[in-house]
């Protein structure tokens, strides 16, 4: 049988085993989505399971869509089963049953965790609350809702001041109801009470889904458990994947318990185990088993593999942060140089942000291009978030936080005193800030002054209503960009605002992107697309260097990895001192780290580190010894010459020369996206001869296609070039991937 062929045992035994509750623990690059898929096409091929009977949840768009597409090749043909993530698939439901719910619409917005920030802050501010609170309230509102418990039993459970707690809770999801908005965890919230309050709804899905699977299981919260336990009802045909060795998430309410409970809550269930580990070579393999074996809440299970020995995992210490950085960015120089690889093909994991700067800084000196996970997304910057906010109002007029970000912008003279005055008239007539603005421009005399202030926002916004029902989605977005002279913003001469201007650029192209791939869509289905989005749907769509933490790259892989800054109170960090709960968590963290790699690790430390505002000597980590790895020799104390030790903290001497070693500040240039170090030192990299552009050339750019330069500015550091399909760009020539035609 075709479908098996290329199945291991395990896998094939977990594949055939068709009816009932099956729980698959699953060992990092076991092939899960191999068998998942599989699993998938043979019910459709052999079992003769209608395809939309099948409902397949994971933890990412990029997976989802994967998974899917590995589908369709299977079978030979689209298919259409449910692949989707839980909150992909809790919207579709929403979308069309919400207002069973009362209060709301099918056209609610998402809001995204900055919008859901504002919000809350809001309501803390206008129940005249302490904003040093804010952390605590937003803890306890994700907190209740990922496991799917009442504020007050809240409360009551943890004997914490009730009053104001319970206060904000209502005043927050009020608020989010007369907005007509859905917060992340509230797209769980609201299908899980749907199901409960509406019998019908559940009963439909519940028979809809024959089959469903569950990939990633460990990372499940209660709400999300709860919701497959409730979907499952009718058929008990569940398949569950994960690996209680990756639970990582925890802190956004993951339990991998859920694996343990499995066995109990859906009895009688069948286990499978894989082992085999198709990702790692032998040596990256044994030194993860070494690390895991230290946790006790596991399943008891080792991984192994056919692949080749490959290189040893190697680990260094370094004096400091600096030193640690040149030493990986030369590292990739040779990777790169000497044996092929390409840069997507490695990726710098940390356990925190904040350690990325030195890193950025030497892979710009090198000219080494990168991009940083886990920090600051495309779709969170201001001048995206402020464009969004304007298309939002369009498919939900009673969005008073998306108003709120771009009432004023650009500037109208709408300051908090016209705000709080719109703010009360809207009330007035019951009605949202933007439906009280068009009220008041259909009767100014009810305030002349507000309505001299709001008249041109609200005509341009009537003006577009009439538009956004028979315009395409992309001309549209650039319509409105253009009515509510958006781009004026930004028009005073600035790299910053360059940069600005490009990202909306980019913005409007993906928009047309979208609206190209899918035939037909509304703006409400943009929308969902990109707030939906996480960091992994983006990594690997082009040829950088991964800087990232090590939470968000969880489900990829990467052929050469650096899992760097490996010391006692970053990682493990500080606060799982006290719990060992909590330190099985780190090493799981660390574990994922290291399955990551596919045939060169590289796992390093440094002896003293500038950390919260001091400089202080470390201790390597606990999780190095715990591998098995051997440890570096000490290096020669040939700093001591130039770092007195009496100098730590602010005296602490930055000059950075390690035997040799040249400074290499990284002064930088940003121009329309990239961003260049002013100061490379060239014997190290040298510098590209930007003298062979000449105004007229015709170039070719790998992202923008053919174009034209028009022009050589900037003392010849950037070109003007007019893209075919693009328009024009202003590209930095040193760095830039042209290819003269």
């Amino acid at each position: 049988m075709e479908i098996l062929n290329s199945l291991n045992e395990a896998q094939k035994q977990a594949l055939l085993c068709t009816k009932g509750a099956v729980l698959v623990t699953a060992g990092a690059g076991s092939g899960k989505t191999k068998l998942l898929t599989h699993r998938i096409a043979y019910l459709i091929q052999h079992e003769n399971v209608c395809e939309q009977n099948i409902l397949a949840i994971t933890f990412t768009n990029k997976a989802a869509k994967e998974m899917k597409e590995r589908v369709s090749k299977l079978l030979g043909t689209p298919n259409r089963v449910w692949v989707s993530t839980f909150h992909s698939m809790c919207l579709k439901i929403l979308r069309k049953h919400i207002s069973k719910l009362g209060g709301y619409t099918s056209d609610f917005s998402i809001y995204s965790e900055s919008d859901s920030e504002k919000t809350l802050k809001q309501v803390i501010k206008d129940l005249s609350l302490d904003m040093e609170n804010y952390k605590h309230y937003a803890h306890v509102l994700s907190e209740c809702q990922n496991q799917n418990i009442d504020i007050y039993s809240y409360a009551k459970n943890y004997l914490i001041e009730q009053e104001d707690l319970i206060n904000v809770y209502e005043t927050y999801q009020k608020t989010l109801e007369k907005n007509n908005a859905l917060d992340f965890d509230n797209l769980l919230t609201k299908t899980y009470e749907l199901f409960v309050t509406h019998k019908d709804v559940l009963q439909y899905y519940s028979n809809l889904f024959e089959y469903i699977f569950v990939d990633e299981f460990q990372d499940t919260n209660k709400i999300q458990y709860e919701i497959v336990k409730l979907l499952s009802k009718t058929h008990k045909n569940i398949f569950v994947v994960g690996d209680e060795d990756q639970c990582i998430y925890s802190w956004r309410g993951a339990q991998f318990k859920n694996i343990f409970d499995f066995k109990t809550d859906f009895a009688p269930v069948k286990m499978f185990k894989l082992e085999q580990n198709y990702r790692s070579t032998k040596n990256i393999v044994d030194k993860a088993n070494k690390l895991i074996k230290n946790n006790e809440e596991r399943y008891d299970k080792v991984l192994w593999t056919n692949n080749e020995d490959g290189k040893n995992v190697e680990c260094n210490d370094y004096y400091d942060e600096q030193q640690e950085a040149e030493s990986v960015a030369t590292k990739i120089v040779k990777l790169i140089d000497i044996y092929g690889y390409k840069y997507s093909d490695m990726a710098i994991l940390m356990r925190l942000n904040a350690l990325s700067l030195p890193f950025e800084q030497k892979l710009l000196n090198y000219n080494i291009p990168y991009r940083i996970y886990g920090g600051f997304k495309f779709y969170e910057r201001q001048e995206i978030k402020n464009l969004i906010s304007y298309l939002r109002l369009f498919t939900n007029p009673n969005d008073d936080t998306a108003l709120l970000r771009i009432i004023n912008f650009p500037k109208r003279s709408i300051g908090d005193v016209a705000i709080n005055k719109l703010r009360e008239y809207s009330n007035s007539k019951n009605l949202s800030m933007l439906m009280g603005m068009v009220h008041l421009y259909n009767n100014s005399q009810d305030n002349n002054a507000l309505y001299a202030k709001i008249k041109d926002f609200v005509s341009s916004y009537i003006k577009l209503k009439e538009l956004y029902k028979n315009t395409k989605l992309n001309d549209f977005c650039e319509i409105v960009i253009e009515e509510f002279k958006i781009k004026n913003a930004y028009m005073e001469k600035s790299d910053e605002n360059t940069d600005k201007l490009m990202n909306l650029d980019t913005f409007v192209n993906s928009v047309d992107q979208f609206v190209s791939n899918n035939d037909g869509a509304t703006l409400n289905e943009f929308l969902e697309s990109i707030t939906l989005e996480t960091d992994l749907d983006f990594m690997g769509t082009d040829d950088t260097v991964t800087i990232s933490t090590i939470h968000s790259v969880k489900g990829l892989e990467f052929k050469v990895v650096f899992v760097v800054g490996l010391e006692e109170g970053l990682f493990p960090i500080s606060r799982a001192f006290d719990s060992d709960k909590q330190i099985e968590e780190e090493r799981r963290l660390m574990y994922v780290a290291m399955t990551r790699a596919q045939e060169r690790l590289f796992l390093s430390y440094v002896n003293t580190r500038f950390l919260h505002g001091k400089r202080s000597f470390t201790t390597s980590s606990r999780f190095i010894e715990e591998t098995g790895v051997n440890l570096p020799t000490k290096p020669k104390k040939y700093f001591e010459s130039q770092y007195s030790y009496n100098n730590f903290g602010n005296n602490y001497k930055s000059s950075y020369d390690y035997n040799n070693i040249k400074q290499q500040t990284a002064s930088t240039t940003t121009h329309n996206g990239y961003t260049m170090a002013n100061n490379i030192n060239k014997e190290d990299k040298p510098k590209k001869d930007t003298s062979v552009y000449k105004k007229g050339q015709m170039v070719n750019h790998p992202k923008f296609g053919k174009g034209t330069i028009i022009d050589i500015v900037d003392d010849g550091v950037c070109a003007d070039i007019d893209f075919e399909k693009f328009g024009k760009k202003t590209l930095i020539l040193e760095i830039a991937p042209l290819e003269i035609l």
